[in-house]
Order: structure tokens, then C-alpha cells, then sequence
């Protein structure tokens, strides 16, 4: 048996693991998952986890620090992300299985970094969808408000942001600074005073959060088939809402508003990073549902770039209208499209809006619940995780144990918590799962491309690379120097580690000739995390060294990998 704890689970191993049968650890031989999807379902599920809370909500406030020039956020984010979607393109051709990142580890890293990209991904995807899902009981509760329908306030948000809404409205009226009393403040007081309760405890609870939650792991519960359909048809109604949008919004565009271009530099369209990376993460999704594809290795390439593709474009009309309709200034809000209809009195498109909002943000939600339990069902496959996670359902074919677990872990938190405060956390991870696989892709050995299945294109990067470091190198020549003056603070940590590994992959391409598309994914995915800040690199390496606790204390002894005979 092998003891390291870099032991690779070779690609041929993974292949014959699932063709016999090992897909339900509980039960040898047992139930597979069912091949469903297509090319056309896996762009439509690319779309749906891409065009959400991102095109509705968070890019008003990367348009308000950005300007116009927001579209530029939007343009290298999706380079970046169509680095690592070719990178993730070549893995699901080689390895179409459950499994995402964690899986590509595997094969290319070893067993320890699987395990720490599997729990990445977990928080990843738990954090994310609890996000989510807080998100849509917002829009839902405003849809019904629309209808004349009150829902209490202390049944529609969380106990901690009442508590404190409460609080700081008390601080204020003590102080007499009424005028910094917000409507949100206002209504988070309501809810708590209005809040029935013993005592000091009060009965606080994000009903709507917890609704929706239940309703879509029932869906991704009952099979894949009928998960496809629901994607599929609430895919062709918010693109249809969205792009009837953007014709509308056109006719009402200002050009003077998108003069400054970038009224805050380059630096202001950095601000929002995050967000805009929070909104195109989806495609990653796509990828745990290998197993259910009809053609896994011609189809999920395609599925993963289309929809890349297709959301750019939408995001970066979006953004045009949006900018061009009202002032960057005014785009602060929790709601932009809505805001900037109503700006221009056109109400009724306004309401429209509120309603796709909520099937888009109920669509990311049901993929991102489609994938996790996959990513539970692949670490438990490999005894990374107790075999229960990977129980499939003698009926359904789907990951049935880990689907409830996962209902559990995104709806209990979002019945009482507003974790919304900690989604860099999921851009960083998904990042971090980038970076990896664009790693692992350069480890892998070249293939001759074959009949039928996607191949990484081979671009010598043995000149560019070097030539793209002097380039970039001589532009940021300034703050570069301030950098290694010692004069920076800590939040320019991550900013170093980025210089060091630009420079140490910088003399891999010239020496080692390696392939120009996965070092670029790999740097420019790399650069984004460091633009996260140095709060969210310590949150994210504490998530990592609780995962490293429990794979030293229960994966590493029940490995199915360490089991075998060397």
C-alpha cells in the first residue's frame, strides 16, 4: 500500500472505477448515474449558473466603481475564465467523471491536493449557494410586495442582521443621527421589535431562503432528467427577459454618460473583481455532471465555452445600457436594472424585471446544488469521505444522501444567517480551483488529438511568456518598486506571492517549453485572487487547514488509493 500522501489515482483507474460499477460505494456493482445531457442542456446549465444574482444585483456596484469601464472587468475576467475553461475543457476529455477539480487533482497532483481542492470546492459551493439563496428570498419577497402581498419582516431576513439593525438604530437615535438611519437599518429594527419571542430571544427566520432551498434539492433529488427540463425552460425565460432588456434599454441610453471611460482608473474597474467573478463561476458546475452526459468528451467542452462565450456578450451589453441610461454614480443599489428602468419611468419593465430575477437566481441555485453532491459523492467514492456520501438512489440515480446533506448545509444556514458578507470567499476558492487545474493541465502528458474529443490546442509559450513579463514588468514599473520597497502594508502579501510565481513559471515556459494557454490561465487566475484582499486570504487558508485536520484524521487512514498493493 502506498503511504504517500501525494499517491496519484492514474486516469486509467478512474475510467474502469466507474464502467464497473464502483459509482455507489455502498452497494458494489449498485445503481449508476443516469446519461441525460447534451451539448445544448450543458450550455443552457452553463448559462443558468452564469446569468444570476451577477447580472441583477452585484454588477451595479462594480459599474458604480468602475464607470463604463466596467465592461473592461467583464472582458478580462472572461479571458480568464476562458483560459481555465479550455484548461478544464482538456480534463473533462480526458476524465469525463463526476468530480469537477477535485477529481483533475487526482489524477495530476496527487491525493493531498484532491483532498484540499475537494474541500475548496465544498465551501465553495455551500457559501455560494447559501449567498444565493438569501439573495433570491430578496427578490422574492419584492416580487410579492409588487402584488400587494406583506410578508413580515421578521419572517424574511436573518436573526443576526436584525439584531444588529436593531442595535444601531438604537445607537443612533440615542446620538440624534436619525438622517443615518437607512431603509435597511429601518427595516431590519422592524423586524425585531415586530418579532414574536420569549423574552430576549425573538423568532427571526429567512422563511423564503429556507422555501426555495427545499424545493430545489427535492428537484435535483428526484433525478437529472427533470432537473434539465426546469434549467432549460427557466434558461429561455430569463434570457429572453434579459435581451428584450437590453434592446429596450438601448433606445434610452445618454452617450455622455459613458464619458469618463474609467472615471476612477484602472484601479476603480478592479474594485469589483469579485463580484463580477462571483457571477461567471458556473461553468465549473458544469463539469461535475460528467457522468451524466450522453458524449462527455465532445459535448462538455462545447457546453463549458458556448455558455462562456453567450454570458460574456450579455454582460457586456448589460453594462453599456446600465452605465449609458444613468450616471455610474447612481449604480450603488441592490437592484441596477430595476433602478435604472424606473429611473427612466418605465415601471412595467421594472416589475418584469423583478420576476426573471427571481428565476435567475433560483436557476444558479439549482446547479449549484446539482454539483455539490457530486463533488461529495466523488471524495466519498475514493474514502476520502464515508461511503454514504456516494449512495446512489435506486430510483432516481442521483448522489441521494449527499443531495440532502447539501439541502442541510445551504438551507439551515440561510434560514439564520447572511453569510453574503463572506462570498469573496467563494471567488477565491473557485479561483484557487482554477489556478489548479490550469496547473495540473501542464503536468499532464501531451496527446495526439483524437476523433470526437477535445484537445488543447499546443502553443509553444517558451518566447511569449518571458515576453509578456518584460512587457508587464516595464508598464507597473512604479508600483512594482513601491512593492519591493518594503513601504507596502500586509494586504500586498498575496501581490508578492504573485511576482514570485510569475517569475518561477517565467523560466519553466523558456526552459521546459510549456504550453502557453494553461500558464496564462494559471497567472491570470492567480493575479484575480490577489486583487481579494489579505482578510479573505486568511479566512480562505483557515477553511484549508480545518480540511487538512480531517484528512490527516480520517481520509488519509480510509483511502481507498492507500489501501492497494503498490
Amino acid at each position: 500500500m502506498s503511504n504517500s500522501i501525494f499517491r496519484k489515482k492514474s486516469i486509467a483507474k478512474i475510467l474502469s472505477d466507474v464502467k464497473s460499477g464502483h459509482s455507489d460505494a455502498e452497494h458494489a456493482g449498485g445503481g449508476q448515474l443516469k446519461k441525460e445531457l447534451n451539448v445544448k442542456d450543458l450550455t443552457l446549465m452553463g448559462i443558468a449558473a452564469i446569468v444570476g444574482a451577477g447580472i441583477f444585483s452585484t454588477i451595479g456596484l462594480a459599474s458604480f466603481h468602475g464607470g463604463p469601464g466596467v465592461t473592461i472587468l467583464f472582458i478580462i475576467t472572461a479571458v480568464t475564465c476562458g483560459f481555465s475553461a479550455l484548461c478544464y475543457a482538456e480534463f473533462a476529455s480526458r476524465i469525463p467523471v463526476a468530480g469537477s477539480a477535485y477529481t483533475y487533482a487526482y489524477a495530476s497532483f496527487g491525493e493531498l491536493i484532491a483532498w484540499i481542492i475537494g474541500w475548496d470546492l465544498l465551501m465553495e459551493y455551500a457559501i455560494g449557494n447559501i449567498a444565493v439563496a438569501v439573495s433570491w428570498s430578496t427578490y422574492f419577497v419584492n416580487l410579492l410586495e409588487g402584488f400587494h402581498i406583506h410578508v413580515p419582516a421578521y419572517l424574511t431576513m436573518d436573526y443576526y442582521s436584525a439584531f444588529t439593525a436593531h442595535d444601531q438604530v438604537q445607537q443612533l437615535t440615542a446620538s440624534h443621527h436619525l438622517t443615518d438611519i437607512t431603509d435597511t437599518l429601518k427595516q431590519g429594527a422592524i423586524a425585531w421589535n415586530n418579532a414574536p419571542g420569549v423574552g430576549s430571544f425573538k423568532l427571526i427566520a429567512n422563511i423564503p431562503a429556507l422555501a426555495i432551498v427545499i424545493g430545489i434539492t427535492y428537484l435535483v433529488y428526484v433525478g437529472i432528467r427533470e432537473t434539465k427540463k426546469a434549467t432549460n425552460a427557466m434558461v429561455i425565460l430569463k434570457i429572453t427577459i434579459v435581451i428584450a432588456v437590453i434592446a429596450i434599454g438601448f433606445f434610452y441610453v445618454t452617450p455622455a454618460n459613458w464619458h469618463p471611460f474609467m472615471p476612477n482608473g484602472f484601479s476603480g474597474v478592479m474594485k469589483g473583481v469579485s463580484g463580477v467573478f462571483f457571477a461567471y463561476i458556473g461553468f465549473d458546475a458544469i463539469s461535475t455532471t460528467a457522468e451524466e452526459c450522453r458524449e462527455p468528451q465532445r459535448d462538455l467542452p462545447k457546453g463549458m465555452i458556448y455558455s462562456l462565450i453567450i454570458c460574456t456578450v450579455l454582460y457586456i451589453l448589460i453594462a453599456l445600457v446600465l452605465t449609458g441610461m444613468v450616471s455610474y454614480k447612481k449604480l450603488a443599489v441592490g437592484d441596477p436594472l430595476a433602478y435604472v428602468f424606473n429611473q427612466v419611468h418605465l415601471n412595467a419593465i421594472s416589475g418584469i424585471i423583478s420576476f426573471s430575477a427571481v428565476i435567475a437566481t433560483a436557476s444558479v441555485l439549482l446547479i449549484f446544488q446539482l454539483g455539490q453532491p457530486r463533488i461529495w459523492m466523488s471524495m466519498s467514492r475514493d474514502g476520502l469521505l464515508p461511503k454514504i456520501f456516494s449512495r446512489i438512489h435506486p430510483k432516481f440515480h442521483t448522489p441521494s444522501f449527499a443531495t440532502i446533506v447539501t439541502g442541510f448545509v445551504v438551507g439551515v444556514p440561510a434560514l439564520f444567517l447572511n453569510l453574503t458578507i463572506v462570498t469573496d470567499l467563494t471567488s477565491i476558492g473557485t479561483l484557487f480551483a482554477f489556478v489548479l487545474v490550469c496547473g495540473g493541465v501542464l503536468l499532464l502528458p501531451r496527446e495526439a488529438a483524437q476523433g470526437g474529443r477535445f484537445h488543447l490546442p499546443y502553443i509553444n509559450s517558451k518566447w511569449i511568456v518571458p515576453g509578456l513579463f518584460i512587457v508587464f514588468s516595464y508598464l507597473f514599473r512604479n508600483g512594482l518598486q513601491e512593492l519591493l520597497s518594503g513601504t507596502t502594508n500586509k494586504d500586498e502579501f498575496p501581490f508578492y506571492l504573485f511576482i514570485i510565481l510569475s517569475t518561477v513559471l517565467t523560466v519553466l515556459a523558456f526552459i521546459k517549453n510549456l504550453s502557453l494557454i494553461p500558464v496564462l490561465g494559471l497567472l491570470s487566475c492567480f493575479y484575480l485572487m490577489t486583487q481579494l484582499g489579505y482578510t479573505n486570504w486568511l479566512r480562505f487558508l483557515i477553511w484549508l487547514v480545518i480540511g487538512l485536520v480531517i484528512y490527516f484524521t480520517y481520509s488519509y487512514k480510509h483511502s481507498v488509493l492507500g489501501k492497494m498493493p503498490d
